[in-house]
């Protein structure tokens, strides 16, 4: 099969080589899939460094979400069979960026009908965060105010789809004039253009000076800080992530005086600890997809051959939506 293997760590675009390697066999709790379509993460380019959370040893094959057709089924599988399509997390180092990939049984979900190939590839991990993010941390509800930051990337435009859905009132910050139209189709009822606009102050305007009820951040650094200073009483911001690069240090007397809550969140927490609410979680994604309320913005599709151009994209910084790559030939 063909793949794109990380020989040594570093950039993307200099470690990865396409190479013949076999077939993976699965292992106890594990699925082989031939894959259709792989989404492109920012947390791939760090694993080409060996920065991420997870370092496989070299070589390995990267890429960690796919949508698939079950080949082989490793024992302890019961859920899925050959032949389904699904979607779901792979069991590195058999990442997705390969003619066949390994699963983790766990991760290993049925892929909505409603969505194709490419959707299906990017539906687990933003939108899984966000559910968890809104509706368990959070504990959004119909009426309130969600304040998304990087509404048209992929992360973001998640949140943004499961707040509508949810019956918030969603406002949107994006950095330029390009990422507001985006915004804007994605269901954002206002939009904070951060690059000509001062988040706090509009924010308070929108609100009559209450404030954002819930703050979904997957940013960190200045959105975090801005965040602190627009948020509702009995608000609560949830802590996604660090795309800024800047990891905030929260000042815990301003959030004891003005009362709101900074909640983190790890999605992969949940699968340790409560497995069953991930397959509801799902189930509960599926039947949104299906009813047409939310389905990932697939913002550029790359062919297989362009890997590392991918990859290379994602890091820039600068995309809107998902990045996926299609199946290899």
């Amino acid at each position: 099969m063909r793949a794109w293997q990380v020989q040594q760590l570093g950039e993307a675009a200099d470690v990865l080589t396409l190479v013949d390697a076999p077939e993976p066999t699965p292992g106890p709790g594990q699925v082989r899939v031939r894959v259709r379509a792989s989404a492109v993460n920012f947390a791939d380019t760090l694993l080409c460094k060996g920065e991420y959370q997870v370092r496989p040893e070299p070589p390995f094959v990267p890429g960690m979400e796919v949508c698939g057709d079950v080949l082989e089924v490793g024992a302890d599988v019961t859920h899925v069979a050959v032949g389904d399509r699904v979607l779901g997390g792979t069991a590195l180092p058999h990442g997705g960026y390969s003619s066949e990939c390994l699963m983790e049984g766990a991760r290993t979900f049925p892929a909505p009908t409603g969505l194709d190939d490419a959707a299906s590839a990017a539906l687990m991990i933003s939108y899984q965060t966000g559910w968890f993010g809104l509706h368990r941390r959070a504990a959004l509800r119909e009426g309130e105010t969600l304040l998304v930051h990087a509404a048209s990337g992929g992360v973001g435009s998640a949140a943004v789809q499961l707040g509508k859905a949810a019956g918030a009132r969603v406002i949107g910050v994006v950095g330029g004039a390009d990422k507001v139209e985006i915004a804007e189709r994605l269901g954002c009822d206002v939009v904070i253009d951060r690059k000509v606009e001062d988040i706090i102050t509009r924010v308070k305007e929108v609100t009559d000076g209450r404030g954002a009820d819930v703050v979904y951040d997957p940013v960190g650094g200045p959105s975090y800080t801005a965040s602190t200073k627009c948020i509702a009483f009995e608000g609560r911001i949830v802590v996604v992530g660090f795309a800024s690069g800047r990891i905030p240090e929260p000042r815990l007397n301003h959030a004891m005086v003005k009362n709101y809550s900074i909640l983190g969140l790890h999605l992969w927490l949940y699968e340790q600890h409560e497995p069953e609410s991930m397959r509801a979680c799902h189930a509960d994604l599926v039947r949104l997809a299906d009813a047409g309320q939310i389905e990932p913005l697939v913002a550029e599709r790359f062919d297989f051959d362009e890997v590392p151009a991918a990859l290379t994209r994602i890091a820039g910084g600068s995309s809107t939506g998902r990045i996926v790559v299609t199946a290899s030939a």
